[in-house]
């Protein structure tokens, strides 16, 4: 069991600190997105073209609790993945890779926004943008320093003036209650 894991399991009340939400809601957080991973997992199965037997590939270092985690943090406290990578006794490409790939998980598993609840239906979009227009919005924004990108456009496009380096932003909208998530943009270019 990794050492963060082991800390949290030990000092339950830490957790709120470290992730941002209690004991029970991280347990619950973890079934769900087994749930969702193990239905992935069958679905990509029975896709699949099985050169080699089953159960022949490598074993992860990381338990899906512990990677479920490592998506945790750096939602939270947005570190480079160097670092992260060392936490979790990973590499910096394994930790990315794992982050990106529980990441849609985790949305999935988390109640949706309001947006995303009513974007499917042309009517109810527009009622929700007049009912916001009329509400005041509590909007709170990020940003994260990230390594310059390789190529010739894609620099250009996370470099932010302000921060007069190449970052990401991140950005919620609340109501003023604090309690309903109007929408969260993560990991959008600097500009």
């Amino acid at each position: 069991m990794g050492a963060i894991l082991e800390a949290i399991e030990n000092n339950p009340k830490e957790i709120k600190r470290l992730l941002g939400i209690d004991q029970e809601q991280f347990r619950q957080l973890i079934a769900k997105t087994e749930l969702l991973h193990k239905q992935k997992q069958e679905e990509i199965e029975i896709k699949k073209l099985r050169v080699n037997k089953k159960g022949g590939e490598k074993k992860p270092k990381l338990s899906q609790k512990e990677q479920i985690l490592l998506t945790l943090i750096y939602l939270r406290h947005s570190p480079t993945f160097q670092l992260l990578g060392i936490q979790f006794g990973v590499s910096e490409t394994t930790a990315n890779d794992i982050f990106h790939y529980w990441l849609p998980i985790i949305s999935e598993a988390l109640p949706p926004t309001l947006i995303e609840q009513v974007k499917k239906c042309e009517g109810d979009y527009e009622w929700l943008q007049e009912l916001l227009s009329e509400l005041q919005l509590i909007v709170d924004t990020s940003e994260q320093v990230r390594e310059r990108p390789g190529g010739y456009l894609e620099p250009k496009q996370f470099y932010s003036g302000k921060k007069k380096t190449h970052t990401m932003k991140n950005q919620f909208i609340v109501l003023p209650d604090g309690k309903d998530i109007v929408d969260i943009l993560p990991g959008v270019p600097g500009t």
